[in-house]
């Protein structure tokens, strides 16, 4: 039976189910379960947490200083590491990193909660303002550095970068800092407005102005950065989102998943309209946040549809029992063939069934359709090279070393727009740590040559 337009619409809960469909999907740990949870650790010399940990924290270190009542001590170990050690303390996963690399799995397969006792460390620390300043400024050393990209790499790049004397100026696109933990993830995952407090805190070390609603390419050029600055950090993210493939009719309801968690993630979730049934295209963390948020915002019928296996899921396993548990049908071994709308009001789509065979996808013949009011396209997204041809990219992303300096001087480069990474957040930090020290030595080797 045909769908009305008037099914994608917003205020489908009550203001109470909205509140705790958004909480916090993990409650933090209290103090007296920190304790008990830092307790469980063997601190571990050369500890494979540590190892699977892709900034290198101290896991035993900052644990340790957990059990010892020490949270500053903690946030300390941790944010020296990892200047979004907060951020990554909600959403990198843990489960297949560091806890996943835990000892403690060989003999009570449940490792320590290492996620959740560096969310307790940092958030400890930041509720309290009056607390002494963990880092402090070097020297001023004269020098400055455009940082583009205020994402999780070029916030970074940018701490690391003033910690060290230089002047930082962060250019970004959007009205707001943050990158991918402010418009990019959960609303479930990061509440109560804490990607902007950790922001606040990785600023008030001083030496970084931010230029917002800037964009590369149109308010800024690379040519115009490199003539003003001594070095240049690009964190541009991946601003192309991929195509299906098919027609795609201009139909309300048909949108890219990236711009519907944005779109919540600014609003408040009653005023965010959505489907009664919906379909959302992709197997990684963007489709599972998509469907679990449609779910949550009221819709009766999730379904995230993917080309291959459960194998091929790119969304953890973590991730994809979440999705189940919150009632989000998995659908794989599945292509996109057609949109189908009537009279300027989507339907629902059509899909191919796949298989593999010999190692390549291929259609089995059987076709089926899904009616939907809202179809979510989360499928990937490509680096669009707003800073220009002179840069060097491989697989479509900026070529890089291994501390991100690209092919072309006072350039570096670091986030997902690099490539060869695995387009976590943790990974980001990683790159654009990195790259300070990098662009760093270079500095003071030219200030000193």
């Amino acid at each position: 039976m045909p769908v009305d337009l008037a099914d994608l619409k917003s205020g489908r809960l009550a203001p109470a189910e909205y509140e705790r469909n958004f909480a916090d999907a993990h409650p933090p740990l209290n103090r007296t379960q920190a304790l008990i949870e830092a307790e469980r650790c063997y601190y571990c010399y050369a500890a494979p947490c540590q190892t699977a940990c892709p900034t290198g924290i101290d896991i035993p270190a900052f644990i340790q200083r957990v059990a010892q009542d020490n949270v500053r001590g903690a946030a300390e170990a941790i944010l020296t590491a990892n200047p979004l050690g907060g951020m990554c303390a909600r959403v990198c996963p843990t489960e297949v990193l560091c806890e996943q690399a835990c000892v403690r799995n060989t003999n009570e397969s449940k490792p320590v909660e290492i996620g959740l006792l560096q969310r307790f460390a940092v958030e400890g620390h930041f509720a309290n303002p009056g607390a002494k300043p963990l880092f402090e400024r070097a020297q001023p050393t004269g020098r400055r550095v455009a940082v583009v990209g205020a994402g999780p790499a070029g916030l970074a790049a940018a701490h690391g970068l003033a910690w060290r004397g230089h002047d930082v100026v962060l250019f970004d696109a959007a009205p707001k800092l943050g990158g991918l933990n402010e418009y990019g993830l959960a609303t479930y995952k990061v509440a109560g407005g804490f990607a902007q407090q950790e922001i606040d805190w990785l600023l008030s070390i001083g030496g970084i102005t931010p230029k917002l609603n800037c964009r590369l390419g149109r308010d800024i050029t690379l040519d115009s950065l490199l003539a003003e600055y001594d070095a240049v950090f690009l964190g541009l993210g991946l601003g192309g989102v991929n195509a299906l493939g098919i027609a795609e009719p201009q139909v309300p309801g048909l949108r890219d998943a990236v711009d519907f968690i944005a779109e919540l993630r600014q609003s408040a979730p009653a005023e965010v309209p959505v489907g009664r049934k919906v379909v959302v295209i992709g197997g990684g963390m963007t489709a599972v946040d998509a469907a679990v948020q449609s779910k949550l915002l009221g819709a009766e019928q999730v379904t995230m549809v993917y080309r291959r296996g459960p194998d091929g899921l790119s969304a953890s396993t973590h991730e994809q029992h979440w999705a189940q548990t919150n009632g989000v049908t998995i659908r794989c071994w599945a292509r996109p063939l057609g949109v189908e709308a009537h009279g300027g009001v989507l339907q629902g789509m059509r899909f191919a069934a796949t298989t593999l065979e010999d190692g390549k996808l291929v259609d089995t013949g059987e076709q089926f359709f899904i009616e939907a009011d809202l179809v979510l396209r989360a499928i990937g997204q490509t680096y669009e090279a707003p800073a220009g041809t002179a840069i060097a990219l491989q697989s479509g992303r900026i070529k890089t070393d291994a501390d991100g300096q690209t092919s072309l001087a006072r350039v570096w480069a670091g986030g997902d727009c690099r490539a060869g990474g695995r387009d976590l957040t943790v990974e980001a930090v990683e790159h654009g740590k990195r790259a300070a020290v990098s662009i760093h030595a270079a500095l003071t080797e030219v200030a000193h040559g």
